[in-house]
């Protein structure tokens, strides 16, 4: 779920950066410089007892898929604006031409082609959200490393428990990290064929 708020999130705020709204550029801008600049613990701490005090009040699931997506989304925004900003102006000029909105435009040209040219960079952002879900563990929130934890203090046996938590997040994230290189090749086989 993270994933997929991360992408939206990253899609919408690349779009107000690259949108001509001098405004929508500067507030993605702080969005993205104060999500990447900040460590995500203290991200997921005041989502999960700072809010509170503001009388929001959140599970620790929630406030988990919440403060990931956002945190990843910052990533994400980065990747995507550079898949806007690398399409051929000739591309969206032939549009203009064939009468499209702007909207049309953007929807149906320009943010696919983008997405499908930040295939890999966001297999990387979703491999890093991965790895930083162990953090959860920190708002009672049983992932594999709090429920790792949970068998630890229950076995004594922290050697093997945690020996198989990291074959664990090795072989996830090289799942993750093929099916991306799958995706990729899948969605760019047409590129790949014309190179051949």
């Amino acid at each position: 779920m993270s994933l997929v708020g991360s992408v939206f999130m990253g899609a919408l705020v690349a779009i107000a950066r690259t949108s001509a709204s001098a405004l929508l550029r500067r507030i993605a801008f702080v969005y993205v410089d104060l999500f990447r600049n900040v460590p995500f613990i203290v991200q997921l701490f005041f989502f999960y007892y700072g809010l509170p005090e503001l009388g929001i009040y959140i599970d620790a699931f929630t406030t988990g898929v919440v403060a990931l997506s956002i945190a990843g989304g910052a990533y994400a925004s980065d990747i995507i604006r550079a898949g806007i900003l690398a399409i051929d102006q000739g591309i969206i000029d032939a549009a203009e031409v064939s009468g499209l909105s702007r909207r049309k435009i953007f929807t149906r040209i320009v943010l696919p082609i983008a997405l499908r040219t930040s295939v890999r960079p966001l297999g990387s952002v979703l491999i890093n959200m991965i790895l930083t879900s162990s953090i959860l563990s920190t708002i009672t929130l049983n992932e594999l490393t709090g429920s790792a934890q949970i068998v630890v203090s229950q076995t004594y046996r922290p050697f093997e428990v945690y020996m198989v938590l990291l074959c664990a997040y090795a072989a996830l994230t090289y799942l993750v990290s093929l099916g991306v290189t799958l995706l990729h090749r899948h969605l760019n086989r047409d590129m790949m064929e014309a190179v051949d």
